[in-house]
């Protein structure tokens, strides 16, 4: 497989992110005692970082590996909201689809961090699902997209936010079904069967395990092979992409199913590695249809991530390399 060559195929590629962004908040410090006020340590705070979390986690590390990449989602009319968009902007993604509400507010989490460990996080958010108005809105914005500028993908990324309700999602996948735009799906529990006749199914094995109310004493491909069956006969779709942990991934399209072992690394924080596996995944199967090289790279790019503290993108070029190491 020439690598680079598929690597350079990125840079022709289009894909809308659909779903929950967030603005994560790094506070750095150290801890030098307790405080004397309750049993809890003093954080001497050092620096704070604003990072794009959430689906757009998934469009930074699309954006990192050279694609174009519009995201569609719901703010909050605040300064969280105007921040996020803003760091949006300087990663060269195109916001000018964005909805933003007095209704809402912005997902923002912030972390205290301290020795590189995470000692409080603080959540700011609504889940409530999007109002009948703002639903139009945005279906009305995927709409234009998909007409004017005709990507090849759209990734829907779910964390239960209420962006993605269950009508944003079945108009959604229809529109992207009628303009025949490959659709990756990131699920959560709240809509797990929500996404009936999506292209790419990528849930977790917990999430598998949860969704389908079932206990798996081993994982291998006959075990997965009737996972996918269970998951077909609600979803209808065409590829199952379940990541498993440290026991890698598992694919399967019609009645052809893989599992692709991870590679030995030393994991930081496995935080966003769900982000950058769907980015990766999304962009190798719009490239190439090849289920078996998505798993492949998605299942490295997913384990390089690991080996950094907090959320990160992929960085394209040690990706590229590791290609060019692991896959023969």
């Amino acid at each position: 497989m020439e690598f680079s060559k598929l690597f350079g195929q990125f840079d022709k590629i289009k894909v809308g992110v659909i779903g929950d962004m967030m603005l994560d908040t790094y506070l750095w410090g150290h801890v030098e005692r307790i405080s004397p006020e309750a049993p809890v340590p003093v954080v001497a705070l050092e620096r704070r970082e604003n990072r794009i979390g959430g689906a757009g986690n998934v469009a930074l590390n699309l954006v990192s590996l050279g694609a174009k990449v519009t995201v569609f989602s719901a703010l909050g009319a605040d300064p969280d909201g105007e921040r996020l968009e803003g760091l949006l902007r300087d990663q060269g993604i195109n916001t000018s689809y964005l909805l933003t509400s007095a209704d809402r507010i912005t997902t923002t989490k912030a972390r205290v961090m301290g020795r590189n460990q995470q000692m409080l996080r603080l959540d700011s958010e609504t889940t409530v699902d999007l109002a009948a108005g703002m639903e139009d809105e945005l279906l009305g914005e995927l709409r234009r997209y998909l007409e004017m500028e005709r990507p090849q993908v759209v990734i829907f990324e779910d964390y239960n936010k209420g962006v993605l309700t269950h009508r944003v999602i079945r108009e959604a996948v229809a529109l992207c079904r009628r303009h025949e735009v490959v659709t990756a799906v990131d699920p959560k529990r709240k809509n797990f069967f929500a996404y009936e006749g999506v292209t790419i199914f990528k849930p977790n094995l917990k999430e598998v395990k949860e969704g389908l109310n079932i206990f798996l004493e081993e994982v291998n491909v006959a075990t997965m092979g009737g996972v996918h069956e269970k998951l077909a006969e609600r979803l209808k779709h065409e590829i199952s992409f379940v990541t498993l942990s440290e026991k890698g991934v598992f694919v399967r399209e019609g009645e052809r199913g893989i599992v692709i072992p991870s590679h030995l690394r030393n994991i930081a924080d496995v935080s966003g590695a769900g982000d950058t596996v769907i980015a990766v995944a999304s962009l190798v199967y719009a490239a190439t249809k090849d289920i078996r090289l998505m798993a492949e790279v998605a299942n490295i790019a997913g384990g390089l991530v690991c080996e950094e503290v907090g959320t990160a993108a992929i960085d394209r070029e040690r990706l590229l390399e590791e290609c060019k190491r692991l896959i023969h």
